[in-house]
């Protein structure tokens, strides 16, 4: 079972933060305005608290959410995040970088945690696809649009490819 201590402390960073990265990514590829921004940032972090609740969540997801409700586990992905989005130009731009950083982890967890990696990459897709379903595309105030878009159907594709999962 794999935990923070299997990990150097820029690993176990890159791992936290992938979790913000993986609806980040899908946000990023079709911009939903305020409201809708609002409302993808709530399905990331309900996910998180789903994950803590869960029973069946792996050892080494209970260990990143535990971490994520200590001061110093936030400040780590706050600074990261803040590094991750250093000049970023455009939303494709950010999207590039996150899908970067899903492999870096996927790589780093396939390596350091064999065992939980198929279900830890499993819960970041899963995180990915309710952020993508929680604010409808298009439309006007609501109405009309679509519930996933092409663009966030794509990101989400691209996002399976990176962590090597199928979508």
């Amino acid at each position: 079972m794999a935990n923070k201590q299997n990990f150097k402390p820029d690993e176990w960073t890159k791992i936290l933060e992938s979790t913000m990265l993986a609806g980040m990514a899908v946000s990023a590829a079709e911009p939903s305005g305020l409201w809708g921004a609002l409302k993808e940032a709530f399905a990331s972090s309900s996910a998180l608290a789903a994950a803590k609740s869960n029973a069946g969540s792996n050892e080494l997801v209970k260990a990143v959410v535990a971490d994520f409700e200590t001061k110093e586990g936030r400040s780590a992905v706050q600074e990261a995040l803040r590094q991750h989005l250093a000049g970023v130009a455009t939303p494709a731009d950010a999207v590039q970088r996150s899908l970067a950083n899903l492999r870096e982890a996927s790589a780093i967890l396939n390596a350091k945690a064999p065992q939980e990696a198929a279900g830890f990459t499993a819960w970041l897709q899963a995180i990915g696809q309710k952020v993508a379903e929680a604010s409808s595309e298009g439309g006007f105030l609501g109405i009309g649009g679509v519930q996933v878009s092409d663009a966030e159907k794509a990101t989400l594709a691209d996002i399976s490819k990176a962590l090597g999962t199928s979508a």
